[in-house]
């Protein structure tokens, strides 16, 4: 369905904050979308390659999801219910039990922290310091966890810390792996760190870490890595939070982006994706012997979401109930890393391909290089973003549900746009 209307961009120019982003290097109006596919109030179509930031996993308003939630509305469901009991919940609650912590051994509790992944964040870190009695929680060198000020302290972008305008206090900063070159061991680094009395680290009450780290370049810890700092976190009496809010629920490759680690997460923040169709939904995944809130210690008026637990109980039947849809990830996964590698070796020598399953990226060696190639890919019908340190990574985070063709074609139109502003650079090596 297309929705008919005609929007003057001068009302956003007038009346929306200067926070804006997005809509900074996308200008058009977009009125509809349909799994990998934008359409613009003029008409015009754009494969989408940003994917809400990952909160699209399955594309833009799958049929299911969006049939359930229009019968769910039509019928009167309860759309807004604080923390109560409704059978939205409970639907969702035995389906994610069933589909998800079961088949992986998981004995998990989940706690619905309000709408968005900064809320999930501020939870664990809450929760941390609670069960733990500690107050210092370690973060590393790129991560980005949230921008409310808890969150924020976690996240490592000085532009989004600036914002903050007051002290970020309680985290202490380690280096991520790789983050001082490929020759340092940073998980050496960091054992000597916790190990050494004189080192002037307190105790950690926990260790938060991206597996994948979304916003800070695409950066993908190895499983020696990750295993390494779980080992540390348990000898060193911390908990281990893992933030999948951006690298989970399939973006990696399966619903969470530690299963083949072989680890075992105290807690895992989870939203984004979660509701599967854009939906507010956040939660954080907490071991049982944790649990010790007491009723209301934490809270938030949207924490119940109900039109969000009936798409992503359709979205956790649809996508999780077998192992297709793993295997077809695996297929694009594969795709998008050869077809990434070709552009690096015609057209970017020495670039480096960044991250992992379908949550990929080039680094092209310079942020204003980057952005050109965004821009000219936007020119031509393809909305894709950048992330990293200094917005030097051409970002890859197109709905796990597009299909090949399209996905081809809008990798021809990164490469078409990789390759003209890339000209100079070869005319100047010859």
């Amino acid at each position: 369905m297309t929705i008919e209307t005609t929007v003057d961009t001068a009302v956003f120019e007038r009346r929306e904050s200067e926070a804006r982003s997005y809509c900074r290097s996308f200008p058009v109006v977009f009125t509809s979308a349909e799994n990998a596919t934008l359409t613009d109030q003029n008409g015009r179509e754009y494969i989408d390659f940003l994917a809400g930031c990952s909160s699209l996993n399955y594309g833009h308003n799958d049929p299911d999801m969006k049939a359930a939630l229009i019968d769910y509305i039509s019928g009167d469901g309860v759309a807004h219910g604080l923390d109560m009991f409704t059978s939205a919940k409970a639907d969702f609650l035995e389906t994610f039990e069933e589909l998800i912590l079961k088949p992986r051994g998981m004995d998990h509790k989940v706690m619905f922290t309000g709408p968005t992944g900064t809320n999930a964040v501020e939870a664990a870190m809450k929760l941390a310091r609670k069960v733990t009695g500690r107050n210092t929680i370690i973060a590393f060198t790129n991560g980005f966890h949230g921008m409310t000020l808890g969150a924020l302290s976690a996240t490592g972008n000085s532009g989004k810390r600036d914002g903050a305008s007051t002290p970020l206090t309680g985290i202490a900063r380690m280096p991520y792996e790789g983050a001082f070159g490929a020759a340092a061991d940073t998980l050496a680094q960091i054992e000597m760190m916790l190990s050494n009395p004189s080192s002037g680290l307190d105790a950690p009450a926990a260790i938060i870490v991206e597996p994948v780290q979304g916003e800070g370049g695409l950066n993908a810890a190895s499983k020696k890595w990750m295993q390494g700092i779980a080992r540390l976190a348990k000898k060193h009496g911390a908990l281990l939070i893992i933030d999948d809010i951006q690298a989970g629920i399939g973006r990696t490759g399966r619903f969470f982006s530690t299963e083949e680690f072989g680890i075992d997460p105290d807690m895992i923040t989870l939203a984004k994706s979660l509701s599967g169709m854009g939906l507010p939904f956040a939660t954080l995944l907490l071991k049982p012997e944790l649990d010790v809130w007491q009723p209301a210690e934490h809270n938030g008026t949207f924490r119940g979401n109900n039109h969000a637990f009936v798409t992503a109980t359709v979205a956790l039947k649809k996508f999780w109930a077998d192992d297709t849809f793993v295997k077809q990830l695996g297929d694009k996964a594969a795709f998008l890393e050869r077809r990434l590698e070709l552009m690096r070796d015609k057209f970017l020598s020495g670039a480096t391909i960044k991250g992992r399953g379908m949550m990929r990226g080039i680094d092209v060696g310079s942020g204003e290089l980057a952005a050109e190639i965004c821009a000219d890919c936007f020119d031509n019908g393809l909305i894709i973003e950048t992330s990293g340190a200094h917005d030097e990574v051409v970002k890859v985070l197109a709905p796990l549900t597009i299909p090949m063709e399209q996905f081809s074609v809008g990798l021809d139109i990164l490469e078409s746009a990789i390759a003209e502003n890339t000209s100079f650079l070869r005319i100047a090596a010859e």
